[in-house]
């Protein structure tokens, strides 16, 4: 108590200039995200804090900024760690040189795999950073019964949590079904989580039912592609998180839904991003840029990142460069490029020219890095799909989106068992359960990846992440689930029975120990192994990973069977009745 004291006692008489600051950036232009004005004038830093936005302040360290902008830390909030695929301290590092200081993820991929373990092993990793990780207690572990996880958190598990000082809330409620028929374990949840925050996942989702959905007390939504929907969301007072990820994109749509009017009530977020793309494109700092170039008003885009998710998660004490903020600070040289020179976190630079210059080394191991995959013994006939019916059920890719098709067609088959057909782009896809041994395996058929030869094979596969794999034949096939099992996870490219590429995830399945750069070039060598293989798909594995994520319409597989999400039930490869049939599309 005394020593907080005697902190807040030296910060305010180094804002009247009575004491020296400890930093003061001089002569940059400040956008006030309060009166939507630029200021040119100093910002003083004392113990961590900004203590003065104004003229002529002196520091014990003085950086002249002359011509360059000065942002608040950028904020994502919504960023599931796992689908980086990088630990908690290789991906602080990877995003502090885009200018974010914040995040607030979702460990429910994690949480699919190792339950309770999992979830403190990311509070475990990502302590002690001079970056803030925050999360959110996973609601829908796993995320249906429509597929087996490798563990299930009731309402008891998650109130461990709950008063977790990094913990601000309740999850993305993706079972929205739950929610609508009033399911007891579901509301329970959401009682137990009252005055926190309850993050939304809801696509397509509109009229009567979402009324229903937001009386649940749920305020946000990141799964919005239709402009129509994401005005109905912030009508009824949700903030609509605009995703821009590896895999889906909604910036473009949805920027019309953007005024004057609406802006506080939206924000940007990445949800699922490759280290690729954080590498090779940056991470919020190249959302705004699309957004300024798409016409978004410069302050409105920077609020997006910084005040807005600052306020929506109660973090009141970051989000803007003002008095008795935190000093997370970004130095941009331009406004038009909108390229991070410098990034301050507490008021410590972290950020030089672009270029990293401090950052604490991880002696931290994960416990989960020598894991193994528990997958039943599999032969040839485990993948044999006979011909039943005149059509089947086809999960169709759109492409720069996770919401897929349902279309209905005619497939080739072999002696009474169907087969890949690259004329048409109709190939085999397959889902091995990984957690319990059960030998499991959900069959059907995917169009729109473009492989002609060859098979691809992933242990990523929301949410629960059993082994997805596609391919032309089932000896490709079998050859890539198994390189997977026997690297305890990871991406696998195999032709000709040949494993042509690899990038191991040790940690869980889901993670590398790898920092940004290696692993980034892993991926590219498995990318473009795919590419070769003749995969049209710019993100493949990331692609097929959503194929198994039963919450998104239209059609998915989980090693259950094939989903149709809208009604929510498993149904059969094959059908020749007109009703089975969709005649209407909800997104």
């Amino acid at each position: 108590m005394n020593s907080d004291l005697e902190l807040q006692k030296r910060r305010i008489r180094a804002a009247r200039k009575e004491v020296v600051s400890d930093l003061v950036l001089k002569n940059g232009s400040v956008i006030n995200l309060f009166s939507g004005v630029f200021q040119r004038c100093d910002v003083a830093v004392c113990e961590g804090v900004i203590v003065g936005v104004g003229p002529e302040y002196a520091g014990n360290e003085e950086i002249d900024v002359s011509g360059r902008y000065i942002i608040p830390g950028m904020i994502d909030g919504h960023l599931h760690i796992e689908s980086t695929m990088l630990l908690p301290h290789n991906l602080a590092a990877a995003l502090l040189v885009h200018g974010t200081t914040a995040i607030v993820s979702d460990p429910h991929e994690i949480a699919n795999v190792a339950g309770l373990e999992g979830v403190r092993m990311m509070l475990e990793q990502s302590a002690d950073l001079p970056f803030d990780f925050f999360f959110m207690a996973p609601s829908c572990v796993p995320a249906t019964g429509l597929e087996t996880s490798g563990a299930e958190l009731n309402t008891a598990d998650l109130l461990k949590f709950k008063n977790e000082p990094r913990i601000l809330g309740l999850a993305e409620m993706m079972n929205f079904s739950g929610i609508l028929s009033c399911d007891e374990e579901v509301l329970k949840k959401i009682y137990h989580f009252r005055g926190m925050i309850i993050d939304g996942h809801c696509p397509s989702l509109k009229g009567h039912e979402l009324q229903a959905y937001m009386t649940a007390q749920i305020r946000s939504d990141h799964e919005t592609s239709d402009r129509s929907e994401a005005i109905e969301k912030i009508q009824g007072g949700m903030m609509l998180m605009i995703r821009e990820g590896s895999s889906a994109k909604n910036l473009e749509e949805l920027m019309p839904v953007i005024n004057h009017r609406t802006s506080n009530r939206c924000c940007f977020v990445s949800d699922d991003l490759s280290a690729e793309d954080i590498l090779n494109s940056g991470h919020l700092d190249a959302i705004v840029k699309k957004a300024l170039l798409l016409g978004l008003d410069p302050v409105t885009a920077v609020q997006m990142v910084t005040r807005n998710p600052a306020e929506y998660f109660g973090l009141y004490d970051r989000g803007a460069v003002a008095p008795g903020r935190r000093a997370d600070m970004v130095v941009l040289d331009s406004l038009d490029g909108f390229n991070v020179i410098s990034v301050y976190k507490n008021g410590i630079t972290l950020v030089e020219d672009g270029r990293l210059v401090s950052f604490p080394k991880s002696n931290r191991i994960s416990p989960f890095s020598s894991s193994t995959l528990n997958i039943a013994p599999l032969n040839r006939d485990s993948l044999l799909i006979p011909h039943q019916g005149e059509k089947a059920r086809i999960i169709e890719i759109i492409p720069g989106q996770i919401i897929t098709k349902m279309v209905f067609d005619n497939v080739k088959s072999d002696n009474g068992f169907v087969v890949s057909d690259t004329a048409s782009d109709t190939i085999k896809l397959c889902v091995v359960e990984r957690h319990r041994g059960s030998g499991r395996i959900g069959l059907g058929l995917v169009r729109g990846l473009g492989l002609k030869n060859g098979a691809i094979a992933s242990s990523v596969s929301h949410d629960s992440h059993n082994v997805i794999a596609a391919g032309i034949c089932d000896k490709d096939i079998l050859t890539a689930i198994d390189a997977v099992r026997l690297m305890s996870g990871g991406l696998v490219v195999v032709s000709g029975e040949n494993i042509i590429a690899k990038a191991p995830l040790e940690v869980a399945g889901l993670m590398s120990v790898q920092p940004i750069d290696v692993l980034s070039r892993q991926l590219k060598s498995v990318e473009l192994a795919a590419s070769n293989l003749g995969c049209v798909i710019k993100k493949p594995f990331m692609a097929l990973s959503f194929l198994a994520l039963p919450v998104i319409p239209e059609l998915k597989l989980t090693d259950m069977g094939l989903v149709d999400v809208n009604r929510f039930e498993i149904v059969p490869l094959f059908t020749s009745k007109l009703s089975d049939q969709p005649l209407t599309v909800r997104y």
